[in-house]
Formats: structure tokens, sequence, C-alpha cells
């Protein structure tokens, strides 16, 4: 297994021009629990080890990790890279550190065989249980709502959670290969979180890259589900383009990405109107920000810090939104909402939206979905989302709601 510093001068955001047959697909087969896999819209990564981890203390995390990077190459690492999940909550612990080895391939989406049938999860007698209830949540959304009305703020995304339980272990590398397999064009995830826990997911949405001096980021905001009949899909589609709720929603996200952005960017191209997306479950706005770095030395890890958490994960404003979080969820976040992603040395990087995720330790996953409100949003309509998004993952496991 080749170490990091001899692959990772190999990384490239769209992989060899003629990417090998099986190359990115042997990496999803390879991973086991503990090890880190990450999929993105230009590469594969499975690592394994950790040389260093990312320290906690009183620094900003961005100066930690490139603390951290410098330590290692002058330990001798060639092009060390570190990888790994950072939570919601800046004051609360990231699992970072640079591996010992990594592995690079092209995307997944390259890979023919990524098309290929995987069997069925090996666990299916799970216990779930919500957490809040759908009818608390409901009324929590009608509560911000109301507050909303009186002008309090203008916008929070609030969350819920299924806690699944199972007699059986987790076949957790089944799980990721049928995430990786349902939606391969997206960003696919396991990472290590702490001892015995692993965070698991499969994000539709890019916070921010770096390359070299390019800049992308990709918010989405407004979100409707796919159905099975084609035409009831398409027609969802349409209707979303034209909902004036979810494009208002959008760009609000927009608006706040850009604005955080130009400071650092010497030129910026925000299109004037989202376009669509798909995963399996969900249709969503969606709109490429693309610029030019100014300052060379700007990393994507600091990128992204300018940017978390947008309006699509937390509201406006930011702090009202935070607070309203803590009040309604009766639960912590921890990494959901959060980002996970890769960084090297040169500051080049790749950092994803954590949501379309799970939290998984000994025989308990526990899933999280959430939801934009705004001033038009309906409790019920709010609470159908997130069932909605809970469905990525329940497919995923061989459970339903």
């Amino acid at each position: 297994m080749p170490t990091a510093s001899q692959v990772a001068t190999h990384m490239s955001p769209a992989g060899p021009a003629h990417p090998a047959v099986g190359a990115a697909t042997s990496l999803l087969d390879a991973y086991t629990p503990g090890s880190r896999f990450l999929a993105t819209s230009g590469r594969t990564l499975l690592a394994h080890g950790a040389v260093r981890q990312v320290p906690h203390d009183d620094r900003p995390l961005v100066e930690r990790v490139n603390a951290t990077l410098t330590e290692a190459g002058a330990a001798g690492q060639r092009n060390p890279v570190v990888i790994g999940a950072i939570p919601f909550d800046h004051g609360v612990p990231a699992a970072l550190g640079v591996p010992a080895t990594l592995r690079v391939a092209p995307p997944l989406a390259s890979d023919p065989l990524i098309t290929l049938p995987v069997g069925a999860s090996g666990t299916a007698d799970w216990r779930i249980r919500p957490v809040p209830e759908p009818g608390v949540y409901g009324a929590g959304v009608a509560s911000a709502v109301e507050r909303m009305m009186r002008g309090e703020f203008s916008k929070v995304v609030l969350a819920r959670t299924l806690e699944l339980t199972s007699r059986a272990p987790l076949d957790l590398p089944m799980m990721l290969r049928r995430l990786a397999r349902r939606d391969p064009a997206g960003y696919t995830f396991a990472l290590p979180t702490g001892p015995g826990r692993t965070l698991i997911g499969a994000s539709p949405e890019l916070l921010v890259s770096r390359q070299g001096r390019q800049v992308t980021a990709n918010p989405l905001a407004g979100s409707a589900p796919r159905s099975t009949d084609l035409a009831e899909d398409v027609r969802r589609a349409a209707a979303l383009l034209d909902s004036a709720k979810d494009l208002h929603e959008h760009a609000v996200v927009v608006d706040a990405v850009h604005r955080s952005l130009a400071p650092h960017c010497t030129e910026l191209t925000v299109p004037t109107r989202p376009t669509l997306i798909r995963t399996a479950t969900m249709w969503h706005l969606s709109t490429t920000v693309t610029g030019t770095l100014a300052a060379p030395d700007t990393s994507a890890l600091a990128l992204a810090y300018a940017l978390h958490p947008t309006p699509a994960v937390c509201g406006t404003p930011t702090m009202t939104a935070r607070q309203v979080i803590a009040e309604t969820e009766p639960f912590d976040r921890g990494f959901f909402t959060g980002m996970v992603g890769w960084g090297d040395a040169e500051g080049d990087g790749e950092w994803v939206v954590t949501i379309r995720c799970a939290e998984a330790e000994e025989h308990t996953l526990r899933l999280y979905a959430g939801a934009g409100v705004v001033a038009a949003s309906d409790p019920e309509a709010e609470t159908a989302e997130t069932a909605a998004k809970f469905r990525t993952f329940l497919s995923a496991v061989g459970a339903e709601l």
C-alpha cells in the first residue's frame, strides 16, 4: 500500500483522463471500519492509520491543521494530507488526522463498476425511535414560523433524528457500498469520530473546493422529494424551479456564500438563477459559484470556515438561528451539518456539508435530517421533507419509517 507522500502528488480534480476500470470501486470495497473513506467529485480516498492527529486547543482550527501538516512535512512525510470530520459547533473537537497510508483513485462516478448491483444490507431487524416525535418536530417548526412572522429572524434549519438499534452488529462496509452505488456522483464518506464511532453518509452538497487558485462552491437550498412515477417526478422538479418559497430560500443561501467568498477572491461568478440536481431520493435547487483566489496562501479549509455555517444548515441571522436550534432540537448535532473533507499542505482541498448521514456505534445508528424553515413554511410539509431525506440512509440499511 503506498504512503500518503507517494500518492498525494497524483491528486487532481478530474483524475486521470482514462481511469482504470475498478480503480475507485476497489477502494470502496477495501474499506474496513476504522479506516477513512471519502469519495468526492474529484477523487476517491482511502486512508489507514494516523501519523498525527490534529489537536484540540485554543488555537483556531485552521491554524492547528496548518501546524499539523507542517510538522508532518518536517518529519519527512512528503505532501502530507489531512482528512476527517469537523462538527457543527466550532467549539467541539474535530476528528482530523494525517493518515499513515493513503490510496487515491479517480471519482466513483467515472468507474463503470459502480453501476453493478450490491447485495442487500445484512441488518434488517431495526427498532426505530424518532427523536423528537414527528408531532413535536412539527410544533417546533410552527413555533419558529410564528417567531419569524413577528420579525425575530428570517430562517432557521431545524433537524430531527431517527435512532436505529439492531441486535446484529452493524455492517458498515455494506452500508457504505450501498450508499455509494445509490448516488455515485455525490460525496460518500465513512470516517472515524471516536473510539468505536463512525460518521457515515452520502452528501449531495459541496461546501467549497480549492485547486490552485480556482475556487468552487455549490450551495443547495430548496428541496422536493423524488417520485417513482416519471411524470410526477418531472412535475415535482418543475414545481421546485417555480416555487417562490424555495427560490427565496435558495437566494438567501447563495447571497451568503457570495458575501463570504468575495473578500477572498479577485473575481467571482454567481449565476442569476439556480439549476436542479437530483439524488436517488431528492430534487435540490443548486447554484455553482466559481472564483479566482486572491491570496494563494488561503487554504480550502480557511474558505470552508469563512462559509460555515451557511444559511442552508443553520439559518439567518446566524447567531439567532443557532440559539433557536439549541432551544428547539432535543439532541446534540455533533458532526451533522458540520463538514467532511481533505486538505493538503499547499492549501488545496475539498470540504463537503455533512448531511444525509448517520453516526454509527456498536449496534446503533443515529440518522439526521433537517429542513429550512422560513415564514412561508408549513409544519407538515417540513416534516415530510425530513422523512424523504431519511430515505437516503434507510434504503442503505434495509429499514423503513
